[in-house]
């Protein structure tokens, strides 16, 4: 009884193990950009919301690089969020207090993407805090929507414009 026990225990180890590597195949990272302009007539404490432009997925000719199709991505995840300051050039990101970026579509509902509050970086530079949310519907969609919640801790004397670096890993199915 103690061998089966045993047997089984490897058996289910190894099955987890196995699965865990063919996912890891099975996976690849698209990336996107988007750009924020944040304006310096936004409010000090107060959050106020940015629009960006619709952000055009390329994940029909991702999917086919990496020899899948939309009907067979299982999972994607935002894997990293990193937002870098385009201009003026040389300023940091001490005015920001906190931010957080929504996703949507026409056809899906508005979720968190990813946030940070409590900013204190003097770096031109920072990396979100992602979710965990399931996103297959907005990454297999043609375009999306990012919305922007930001509050300021000190008055912008002129706009500023982040530019958004997003990495979704993509997990699909063998057939």
């Amino acid at each position: 009884m103690k061998s089966k026990l045993i047997a089984l225990s490897l058996f289910l180890a190894v099955l987890v193990s196995s699965c865990s590597a063919v996912d890891d195949l099975l996976s690849f990272t698209i990336s996107n950009q988007a750009s924020i302009k944040i304006k310096s007539t936004s409010p000090i404490n107060l959050p106020s919301e940015i629009i960006t432009p619709d952000v055009t997925t390329n994940s029909s000719t991702e999917f086919a690089n990496n020899k899948t199709k939309a009907n067979l991505v299982k999972d994607v995840k935002l894997r990293s969020l990193q937002l870098t300051i385009d201009s003026p050039s040389g300023k940091t990101f001490t005015f920001l207090k906190s931010i957080h970026l929504y996703i949507s579509t026409t056809n899906s509902d508005e979720i968190e993407l990813a946030y940070q509050d409590n900013i204190n970086s003097s770096m031109n530079t920072i990396d979100l805090i992602c979710t965990d949310k399931r996103l297959d519907q907005y990454i297999k969609a043609d375009s999306y929507k990012i919305r922007t919640q930001v509050t300021l801790k000190e008055t912008l004397t002129q706009d500023v414009t982040v530019k958004a670096a997003m990495k979704f890993k993509v997990t699909a199915d063998p057939f």
